[in-house]
């Protein structure tokens, strides 16, 4: 996916004046407004960068003639040493964005390696691993393109652009004929035609009747792999299947392995560690 210069934009402005309030008081207290400083942004570890631009507009924010030059760009995989981007200009300016750039950045390279390392253990097979909605409220998309420069594939973006029939839709319709999965797919294809549909299934019974009914899409949820394989076995092609539910480094190969299409992951955007990137004055 791609993300809006305006949309950017929007989130880097919102973080200045989140942090900068009514000015950056130790700056504007002790570094002349004539001071100019070059800087380096690197990476302090080994990770998959993502999110340059929001760093870029941070700094250009703040100053119209800032210089800037990326070293680096999003995807990339990079060593501990390497530099991402290089700026020089007003030091005010450099001082005052560096907190807010560096977060974005740390933050959407920190689930862009996250999602590398999923997808770097499932290499050779045909699966993807995906995202889910399990993201920071208002970050969503960024997370999800952070999710595309590791390599994985974007689930739903919400609530519109798909329809997934979970557990709970399914309760509320336990009394329907001939089961709450083929009426609950009828319902959907009838409203949104135009919506791939999906449908949770916890149970092999659930696999089949998703199966039988059309559903586009079939959710293996916490199955073991001999659940998935046996799924896949009913399913004979029929739809594809997405397996999640404890996935993790340890497991995510014996998954792919079971013959799935998919594999979800939340923990590369719900639990996904800020990497350690620094932002280094030139002495």
């Amino acid at each position: 996916m791609k993300l809006t210069v305006t949309e950017i934009q929007w989130a880097v402005r919102a973080a200045l004046a989140e942090d900068l309030g009514s000015g950056d008081a130790t700056t504007l207290a002790t570094v002349p407004a004539s001071a100019v400083s070059r800087a380096f942004m690197k990476a302090r570890e080994p990770l998959v960068v993502a999110g340059i631009q929001f760093a870029e507009l941070a700094f250009r924010e703040l100053s119209s003639t800032i210089r800037l030059k990326k070293c680096a760009a999003d995807g990339q995989r990079l060593r501990a040493g390497d530099t991402i981007l290089k700026i020089s200009g007003s030091s005010r300016a450099l001082l005052s964005a560096e907190r807010v750039a560096l977060n974005f950045v740390q933050r959407l390279s920190g689930v862009a390696t996250a999602t590398a390392a999923f997808t770097q253990i499932i290499q050779g097979t045909r699966v993807k691993i995906l995202d889910t909605r399990k993201t920071t409220p208002g970050w969503r998309r960024f997370e999800k393109y952070a999710v595309t420069a590791g390599g994985g594939k974007n689930h739903r973006m919400g609530l519109f652009d798909m329809i997934l029939i979970k557990d709970n839709h399914l309760v509320a319709l336990q009394n329907e004929k001939p089961n709450a999965i083929a009426a609950a797919i009828s319902r959907a294809r009838k409203q949104f035609p135009e919506l791939a549909v999906e449908v949770e299934a916890d149970t092999l019974a659930q696999v089949a009747q998703a199966a039988d009914a059309g559903a586009d899409i079939i959710l293996l949820d916490n199955m073991t792999p001999a659940q998935l394989r046996a799924g896949v076995k009913i399913v004979q092609g029929r739809a594809k299947l997405e397996a999640s539910g404890g996935v993790s480094l340890k497991t995510v190969r014996a998954i792919a392995a079971a013959g799935v299409d998919f594999i979800s992951v939340g923990a590369i955007t719900h639990s996904a560690r800020a990497v350690d990137i620094g932002l280094d004055f030139e002495d």
